[in-house]
C-alpha cells in the first residue's frame, strides 16, 4: 500500500518501505505479508487488539526481530543504511528511589564518561539542547523515577532525538500518561515532526487523537487488516469486526 499524497514513488522524499514481511516465532506465525509505505513528514499509527503484531513490527524495523521480506530506507544524499531511527520504548519502569536524575541518564547513554564522576559541563549543556527540543529544560535535575508519565515521555523523546533521526519510531507513547498530557504530548510530536520533516510510526490504543494528528492509520492483527485515514480506518466495518471479535476496544 501507499501512504501519503506522494505517488508511488517516493521521488527525493526520504521513506520507509515494507514489502511483504513476515515473522514467525517457531510454528507460530505472528505477522503475514505485510505491506507499508511511508514519507518523510507524515505521522502513520499502527492499531491492532493486544498480540497483533504492532510490537514485532517495529522490533523487525529496529532490526531486533529476524523477517522475511523487505524493509527499505530511502534518505535524499544518503545510502539506505545510513538512515537514522530514533526509537521510544513501551512504558520503561525507574525505580523512585533511584538517585539517578535526567542529566544523568542522558551523560551515560551519550557519553564514556562514568556517571559517578559527575556531569561536565559540556555534557549538562549538550543536554539541555536535548531537552529544549521537547521543552523539557526544567526538567534536567529530576530524578527519573520521580517523574509523571508524561515528562518521562519527554525526556525518552529528547533521547531519541539525539542525533535527529529520519524515523521516529514510538511504541504507546501515551501509555501512562493522563489525559491532559496527552494532548501536549501529541501537540509536541506534531511539532517536531513539521521542524525536523522526520516520519513518526507510533503504535496507540488512543484511537480518539487520530484524526486530529495522524496521516494515515493501519490497521494490522497478525496481517495487514485495512489502510487509510483516521476516518476511513475508524469507521470501517473491518475496525468494527476486529474489535468486536476481541471483545471491545482495548
Amino acid at each position: 500500500m501507499n501512504f501519503g499524497s506522494h505517488g508511488g514513488s517516493c521521488g527525493h522524499s526520504c521513506c520507509l518501505r515494507i514489502q511483504n514481511l513476515s515473522v514467525a516465532i517457531g510454528s507460530d506465525t505472528i505477522l503475514k505479508d505485510i505491506d507499508l509505505h511511508m514519507h518523510c513528514g507524515e505521522l502513520v499509527a499502527l492499531i491492532g487488539p493486544n498480540g497483533a503484531g504492532k510490537s514485532t513490527l517495529l522490533k523487525a524495523i529496529l532490526g531486533q526481530q529476524e523477517y522475511d521480506g523487505i524493509i527499505s530506507f530511502s534518505v535524499p544524499g544518503q545510502r539506505a543504511r545510513k538512515a537514522k531511527i530514533g526509537y521510544v520504548p513501551q512504558s520503561p519502569a525507574f525505580d523512585p528511589g533511584d538517585p539517578v536524575t535526567v542529566a544523568d541518564l542522558f551523560a551515560c547513554c551519550m557519553s564514556k564518561r562514568p556517571a559517578f564522576l559527575g556531569v561536565s559541563k559540556t555534557m549538562r549543556q549538550k543536554v539541555l539542547v536535548c531537552l529544549e527540543r521537547v521543552h523539557g529544560e526544567d526538567l534536567i535535575d529530576k530524578r527519573v523515577g520521580t517523574l509523571s508519565g508524561g515528562e518521562l515521555q519527554r525526556v525518552l523523546l529528547a533521547l531519541a532525538l539525539e542525533p535527529i533521526p529520519n524515523i521516529l519510531i514510538l511504541d504507546e507513547p501515551l501509555s501512562g500518561v493522563d489525559v491532559e498530557g496527552i494532548e501536549t504530548l501529541m501537540d509536541m510530536l506534531d511539532e517536531i515532526r513539521h521542524s525536523y520533516d522526520l516520519s513518526i510510526l507510533m503504535t496507540t490504543h488512543d484511537f480518539g487523537i487520530l484524526p486530529r494528528y495522524a496521516d494515515q492509520v493501519a490497521l494490522i492483527d497478525r496481517g495487514l487488516i485495512t489502510q487509510g485515514t483516521p476516518v476511513e480506518v475508524l469507521g470501517s466495518e473491518a475496525f468494527r469486526t476486529v474489535f468486536n471479535r476481541k471483545g471491545g476496544i482495548l
